[in-house]
């Protein structure tokens, strides 16, 4: 019962505040970001949504994780950034601008791409017979229900009552840390007897995904000649995913504990490397300038 209530009330309440709070802190501006700076908008979004999870299925591939383990790292990798990420660019003095328009956007997108994905991976890792299908056109909706229609009401209260939103962001952002942590509590609940197992087949790979699509991100926009701002942004959007979307899908809409465990675990080490990033990013002399023209 406890689980069940886990997975099906506080885990999507969860994402939903957060989800919330991601639109009290966005206007109209942010999406018209996209045809100022189209060139890092982009490469942010190729980053993400192509990158990110061609790297997760390469950890995968590396390190065998097989099954539930493997198909939860892909679901990880499938996900957007979420308002850590947006956090994390702010204190790593990146983009916030850009770390906040390729959020909402890469959010209002991954509904349709989590579940197109998802469905022909667990398929190829678990054989089609042995997992809880997930139907796509109704997973679609719910993901919509529970991620883009809170941004539409977040943003709807800032431009109605913008000082009630701007008071009140603070507090559903730190709900919605303290709501991701209990959830990552209670799975590791459910899964206790084997979580030494699943930490050592998981917790590695976990790591190498987190580090190396930060790198990634922050190199490539480097290589594209976007500024040092904006690279230090699409690397903390590609390295820090929203794992309570992650939890959703494989906790709530699949039901399996299993799949949870590399999201879990993943969510949890980011905040640390997150930290790292900033601080070796900013090692040396930052180019001036943020969000420039492509």
């Amino acid at each position: 019962m406890e689980g069940s209530v886990l997975t099906k009330i506080v885990l999507p309440l969860a994402l939903f505040a957060i989800m919330l709070g991601m639109g009290l802190s966005l206007i109209p501006a942010d999406f018209r970001r996209v045809m100022r700076f189209p060139k890092a908008v982009a490469a942010g979004m190729l980053f993400q949504l192509v990158a990110l999870p061609v790297l997760g299925f390469v950890v995968v591939h590396l390190f065998r994780m097989e099954g539930a383990l493997g198909v939860g790292l892909i679901a990880l990798a499938l996900c957007p950034g979420g308002t850590t990420s947006n956090m994390i660019s702010f204190l790593s003095k990146g983009d916030v601008a850009l770390s906040i328009t390729l959020t909402a956007i890469v959010s209002i997108v991954t509904p349709f791409t989590i579940p197109l994905v998802l469905v022909p991976t667990m398929d190829a890792m678990m054989g089609s017979g042995q997992h809880i299908q997930l139907p796509i056109g109704q997973t679609i909706v719910q993901l919509l229900a529970i991620t883009v229609l809170p941004v539409g009401i977040g943003m709807l209260i800032r431009n109605k009552a913008p000082k009630a939103a701007t008071k009140s962001e603070g507090a559903v952002r730190i709900l919605s840390v303290v709501f991701l942590f209990a959830v990552i509590a209670g799975i590791m609940k459910q899964t206790w007897a084997e979580l030494p197992g699943f930490f050592a087949q998981t917790g590695l790979a976990a790591l190498t995904l987190n580090a190396t699509s930060m790198a990634v991100g922050f190199f490539g926009a480097q290589l594209l000649k976007l500024s040092k701002k904006q690279a230090i942004t699409i690397g903390i959007e590609v390295g820090i995913q929203n794992g309570t979307t992650a939890l959703l899908v494989t906790s709530t809409l699949l039901a399996n504990p299993t799949m949870s465990i590399a999201p879990a675990i993943y969510s949890l080490i980011m905040f640390a490397t997150g930290a790292v990033f900033g601080v070796l990013v900013n090692l040396g002399k930052t180019r001036e300038g943020g969000a420039s023209p492509a």
